[in-house]
């Protein structure tokens, strides 16, 4: 289900640069003024005065059928031309093509999963007004009873349906803005390979509409060829695959949804509360190492072992915005981790071998980070100049190019940028040594560090981590030794190249 909002482009003789946070180039032309107003969610358009009237100074208005109907008793007597919305890659010439004002049609709130954002990338700040609106995950958690604040929202419209994966977990409530391919029955289905075959799926369909015929339904009870309510009467309900245009709400448990044949309005809001005992996707993280695939027993193969995983992400310190190499990512465990729990981060895991690659991409769809994992084919160092520049980067497999990747790397690494090895045989724990002397010995491109014994703890962190494992042998808890890696975090500071 997709939402827009209200703009109102309002054009000025006026022309000087501005220079816009949001990343609009700092040379252009200010020669508009773009009012976004929200339409709310309502049969009706929902319109404060200001909203109103941009609407009815308006030259043109652009919408769909059903947008331009809810704002009828605004502009009918002011008779404005009326253009069809285009797709978006066209919307910006079309405004720039238009004279006086012009309104864009569409519902919900613009700066909430809206079009606002995609303004915002496109237009400097000065020339931008937004008008909030009831958005449709507004409208959803008040006809639910469920306060805003304890609901996650997920919008995969346009997106992989596998980006759910990122978000199911245990107890918690999901709000699901989707599009034909996320409708209910494959959330459904996912919940029931995550394991969650309890989780009450509820559809809020037609929000805002209140034609005559339809009523709330509980489906927990459904099979594909029986309709049962608790909450009303059979003959209030509509046949299985007949739509109505009122609000309503329908409840399923996952089990009966999944398979279902019920047709749902394109209009609508799907909320998840999840409910099962889960153990097929994290919830927190350190993921065990069976959960990967690998292409050798459980457990084994080509990734960072939970215990050496986790000290790796405590020291990346993935943050929002953060652009990060994984440089020899293998099977993907530490990649898929600087993912799933930093959603907001850029990961690009560079890996050569055919077979690991193939593995890393399984993991990539089966923990659901198809978003913001980027999985790159090819041998560093070489492959390295055409990927955007990093702030962090670790090296966990080098191909025995470890010590010219150390010193690519810290060339690209910004002020205050992160680099992170890790070591386990003795040639590459003495590459990483040493390259840690030159750090502290400000032998990095003859760049002098002022007072490097003042500052070594925040330069150069090294930690040798051993672990034993217990495994149950002859009837009897036994500890396995593995062998000791060592992993050193190198922190740029202002001057250094």
């Amino acid at each position: 289900m997709r939402y827009y909002a209200v703009i109102w482009v309002s054009i000025i003789n006026i022309s000087h640069t501005v220079n816009s946070h949001y990343g609009a180039d700092e040379n252009t032309s200010i020669n508009i003024t773009i009012h976004i107003i929200g339409l709310g969610v309502a049969q009706t358009a929902v319109l404060n005065t200001a909203a109103i009237q941009a609407l009815r100074t308006a030259n043109t208005v652009i919408g769909a059928a059903r947008q331009l109907a809810t704002v009828g008793h605004v502009i009918n007597d002011k008779k404005p031309r009326c253009i069809e919305l285009p797709r978006l890659c066209e919307l910006t010439a079309l405004i720039e093509s238009l004279a006086g004002n012009v309104v864009v049609l569409a519902s919900g709130d613009p700066l909430y999963y809206g079009i606002g954002r995609w303004f915002t990338q496109r237009f400097a700040a000065v020339q931008l007004r937004f008008y909030p609106a009831v958005s449709s995950v507004q409208a959803a958690c008040h006809r639910l009873g469920l306060a805003l604040q304890d609901v996650e929202v997920l919008s995969l419209h346009g997106r992989p349906v596998e980006k759910l994966r990122t978000k199911l977990k245990a107890n918690k409530h999901l709000l699901i803005l989707t599009d034909k391919n996320s409708h209910p029955q494959r959330l459904a289905q996912e919940c029931l390979a995550a394991n969650y075959p309890d989780t009450q799926i509820s559809i809020c369909e037609n929000l805002g509409y209140n034609d005559i015929g339809c009523n709330d339904i509980d489906n927990n009870d459904l099979t594909n060829k029986e309709i049962s309510s608790k909450k009303t009467s059979s003959q209030n309900q509509p046949p299985n695959n007949i739509q109505c245009k009122q609000e309503r709400v329908s409840t399923w448990a996952a089990q009966a949804l999944a398979n279902s044949t019920q047709v749902f309005s394109d209009l609508h809001v799907t909320h998840l509360h999840v409910r099962g005992h889960g153990g097929v996707l994290p919830e927190f993280p350190g993921i065990p190492d069976h959960h990967f695939q690998t292409g050798a027993a459980p457990g084994k193969g080509m990734i960072s072992k939970r215990e050496v995983r986790l000290a790796i992400l405590s020291m990346m310190g993935v943050c929002a915005q953060d652009v990060v190499w994984d440089i020899g990512a293998g099977c993907g465990g530490v990649a898929i981790e600087l993912a799933l729990w930093n959603e907001q981060a850029n990961i690009y895991a560079i890996e050569c071998h055919t077979q690991r690659l193939a593995f890393l991409r399984q993991n990539q769809q089966h923990f659901g980070v198809v978003q913001n994992l980027h999985v790159i084919a090819g041998r560093a160092p070489a492959v390295l100049v055409n990927l955007p520049a990093p702030n962090k980067v670790f090296i966990g497999g080098s191909d025995g190019e470890l010590e010219a990747l150390l010193h690519s790397a810290w060339a690209v690494l910004p002020d205050h940028g992160v680099l992170v090895a890790s070591g386990v045989i003795e040639r590459t724990k003495h590459i990483l040594q040493r390259f840690a002397d030159d750090i502290l010995n400000a032998q990095i491109n003859s760049a002098p560090v002022k007072s490097p014994k003042s500052s070594v703890a925040s330069q150069v962190e090294s930690i040798e981590l051993g672990v034993k494992r217990g495994e149950r042998v002859d009837g009897r808890m036994q500890y396995v030794a593995k062998l000791p890696i060592e992993i050193f975090k190198f922190t740029k500071k202002t001057g250094e190249r």
